[in-house]
């Protein structure tokens, strides 16, 4: 008992573990605000970590397309200027100068977000603008579709973000999206370390919601993560960036491709082995474990080790959590994707889980539960729950020029190569 109580009590936390907390959580943000790729090419280069077997073999599948993208007799790429058709969203009207684009608000491997004004109808919107050379040299075509057929088909559900219209220029795509302002998960999580239990209730209640919707039109996430769940104005949960979404995965249907968060990763991913829908569910338990304790749950600086612990280690969980939030991590985080939590019913077993007994799931779906936190924005130009590496950036002069009033020279193509690959290169055009 003695033993136990000790446990439960926890280390007497000094200040050189103080500090080493300090350390490891600075490491941990750095290394989420990266782009699989680009971590996956950072420890390419260091040869102290190539050197363990589980990063040599993660490397060796880090690269490969999927299946359907393979092309026996691959064709050159297309031009930057090249048309790429945008479906049915397209408005082939609108242009980039419709909009007064205010602030950058994300960034990413292919462009940035912006909050941008519609000057004739005085709406605001977050436009996510993406440059062709960077999607074309990656063939990220087919994933830009797929994001867009995804976004087409959000609008039935409360707690995916909008898409409104998009359109294209000569070397940019431009996506019109609901403008979410709340702040993300990601940047609470940062400044409050945890949650209290409730408060994680709703919101993977919310986010499960989300899910199991996308599953029900046979799209897999893949790549649920704190970065990518936003809080709207009233505090209710918004997911966003579907440009790792699978479709056409139905209810028992696989597929293989390695991609998602280090963090994240399912341990079906990392064994290089066909994985379905439940990885969806692991990365909700990866995220409700980070909620609940300030960091995922085999989390390690170390990425070939961290890696291992997906793979080898046992879940430990604390005991400063309830039973039924323990039950539900267990499940949820279970290693073998054909006994996890969601493997038989998929959505249903997540809901009747004793962890979600105190939500009334009617309620929920309709927004008539009154989130744990209110982000208390004063409107559209309230900017507070956006990190200021985004907002303190100007824009580029570049982002609303329509292509007639751009000359497309090769120093501006040198230039957009030059940061191919890099999550945030500071220049004009190489983010989200």
């Amino acid at each position: 008992m003695t033993v136990k109580a000790a446990e439960a009590s926890g280390p007497t936390l000094t200040y050189s573990k103080m500090r080493g907390m300090v350390a490891i959580l600075i490491a941990f943000m750095k290394q989420r605000r990266m782009g699989l790729n680009d971590f996956i090419q950072k420890i390419a280069t260091n040869s102290y970590a190539c050197k363990h077997p589980e990063v040599q073999s993660i490397l060796k599948i880090s690269q490969p397309p999927e299946p359907e993208l393979m092309n026996a007799n691959p064709s050159p790429p297309p031009s930057p200027s090249q048309q790429i058709n945008l479906g049915p969203s397209s408005n082939p009207h609108a242009k980039p100068s419709d909009f007064h684009f205010l602030k950058v608000i994300g960034k990413g491997s292919f462009g940035k977000v912006l909050l941008a004004r519609h000057k004739a109808e005085e709406q605001f919107y977050a436009v996510k603008v993406l440059q062709k050379k960077a999607i074309l040299k990656k063939k990220e075509e087919k994933h830009i579709m797929s994001e867009r057929n995804v976004l087409l088909k959000n609008v039935k559900h409360p707690f995916l973000v909008g898409l409104h219209f998009s359109f294209q220029t000569a070397d940019k795509l431009y996506f019109v999206l609901d403008y979410i302002n709340g702040g993300e998960l990601f940047y609470h999580l940062q400044r409050e370390r945890c949650f209290l239990e409730p408060r994680a209730r709703f919101y993977a209640a919310e986010i499960a919601s989300a899910l199991g919707y996308l599953h029900s039109l046979n799209i897999v996430y893949r790549d649920l993560k704190p970065e990518n769940i936003l809080l709207d104005s009233q505090g209710h949960i918004v997911l966003t960036d579907f440009g790792l979404c699978k479709e056409n995965i139905e209810h028992n249907g696989t597929t293989s491709t390695f991609c998602g968060t280090p963090e994240y990763l399912a341990p079906e991913v990392l064994h290089k082995q066909p994985y379905d829908r439940t990885v969806d569910w692991w990365c909700l338990g990866a995220v409700l474990y980070e909620m609940l304790y300030g960091l995922p749950p085999f989390y390690s600086r170390n990425t070939a080790e961290m890696y291992d612990n997906i793979l080898n280690k046992p879940l430990q969980l604390k005991p400063n959590i309830t039973n039924s939030a323990r039950h539900l991590l267990e499940g949820l985080l279970q290693k073998d994707r054909t006994k996890r939590l969601g493997a038989k019913e998929d959505f249903m077993e997540i809901k009747n889980h004793i962890f979600f007994s105190p939500i009334n799931w009617d309620d929920l779906i309709n927004k008539k539960i009154t989130p744990p936190f209110n982000p208390n924005v004063s409107g559209p130009s309230d900017l507070r729950h956006f990190d200021p590496e985004f907002t303190d950036e100007p824009v580029p002069n570049s982002i609303g020029q329509s292509p007639d009033s751009i000359l497309i020279t090769a120093s501006v193509k040198e230039a957009a190569e030059a940061f191919l690959g890099f999550s945030y290169a500071p220049p004009m055009d190489s983010f989200l």
